[in-house]
């Protein structure tokens, strides 16, 4: 009786084990015949009611039985094992021909590289940067620059107002009076950053853009101070071969005013497209502080005379970089930003 339940155990064990198709079942196999509560192991629980005789014998059955049942659950094991791994090694294909994942690093704006190449200029000249809010006060970015009320530069139509007390800064020069009520003078400055105008987008405006705006401070500050600056910064930027030309104009801060030209550095002053064949080309205003500027900063205008010039960023990258088109700036397409 005990022989033939241990060939029935042996026949429907192996049977089991060759009809499975996972790793999962073929353990539930394992465990519901050799576990501790598998039927293998009740047989010899029920030793004991053998004849004593009939041990040995019923013994090496049951031995064989557990052998044959682990061998098949061995190979089995491994056969299916090696047909998972082949399955997962054609799912995770790996086609080692394909080029690699590029790792994109970022790159400098023509905005930045230009900013970062003025800062340099005037640092070693021995200003130091300063930056202020871009929303801004009325009395900051207008009266105290000698900009009354019913001044056209207060139009609605070229400045965003918050309120009749608050705009989006036209210019960074807000910043310079801020530095000027602090009093700590002689005064050597550049603020650069960004300002707003309600300018119609083309290729050589925006309503949003940058400037870089310079302000000196001293006793016995002239015109000459403010020449020899200028010129130096020209020749730093654009070239060592680059001349200047000062022309008469008009700013409501400045008094003399002036706008400063450099002689296109692409043909030398012979006239090109890029100078639209004038041979110079516009680039900053310029002029000595207004004695009114000073006297509202609070600023002893019998002692100390000062000069300040203002240049657009844009401006000096479009040129430097030879960009026609100012748009191209703003619109984040890689393949012209990593040009530079």
């Amino acid at each position: 009786m005990m022989k033939e339940r241990l060939q029935e155990i042996r026949e429907k064990a192996l049977s089991q084990i060759s009809s499975t198709d996972s790793l999962e079942k073929l353990n539930e196999i394992r465990v519901s015949f050799l576990g501790k509560k598998g039927e293998l192991t009740e047989v010899l629980k029920g030793m004991k009611d053998v004849a004593v005789q009939d041990r040995p014998m019923v013994g090496q059955i049951v031995n064989e039985t557990r052998q044959a049942i682990e061998e098949m659950l061995e190979n089995t094991k491994k056969e299916l094992s090696s047909k998972l791994r082949e399955l997962q090694l054609k799912a995770e294909v790996i086609d080692v021909t394909l080029p690699a994942k590029k790792n994109n690093v970022g790159h400098s704006h023509p905005n930045t590289l230009a900013l970062e190449e003025i800062k340099k200029i005037f640092i070693g000249m021995g200003y130091e940067v300063v930056e202020g809010p871009e929303v801004e006060y009325d009395y900051y970015n207008f009266e105290a620059l000698n900009i009354p009320a019913n001044h056209p530069a207060k139009d609605e139509q070229d400045t965003f107002y918050i309120n009749d007390k608050i705009v989006l800064r036209t210019q960074t020069s807000s910043v310079q009076v801020r530095e000027m009520e602090r009093g700590k003078l002689p005064m050597r400055m550049i603020s650069p950053g960004r300002v707003y105008r309600a300018d119609e987008v083309d290729a050589t405006h925006s309503p949003c853009f940058h400037q870089v705006e310079g302000l000196v401070i001293d006793e016995n500050i002239t015109f000459a101070d403010l020449k020899g600056t200028l010129v130096e910064f020209a020749k730093e930027i654009f070239g060592p071969d680059t001349k200047v030309k000062f022309r008469p104009h008009h700013f409501p801060f400045t008094e003399p005013s002036a706008e400063m030209d450099v002689s296109c550095f692409k043909c030398g002053g012979k006239g090109c497209r890029m100078c639209k064949g004038e041979g110079w080309i516009e680039i900053l205003g310029c002029g000595m502080v207004h004695p009114h500027v000073l006297e509202m900063s609070g600023i002893d205008t019998e002692k100390y005379t000062g000069f300040a010039f203002g240049v657009g960023l844009e401006r000096i990258a479009l040129l430097k970089y030879e960009i026609d088109d100012m748009r191209l700036l703003y619109e984040n397409d890689t393949r012209f930003l990593k040009q530079f």
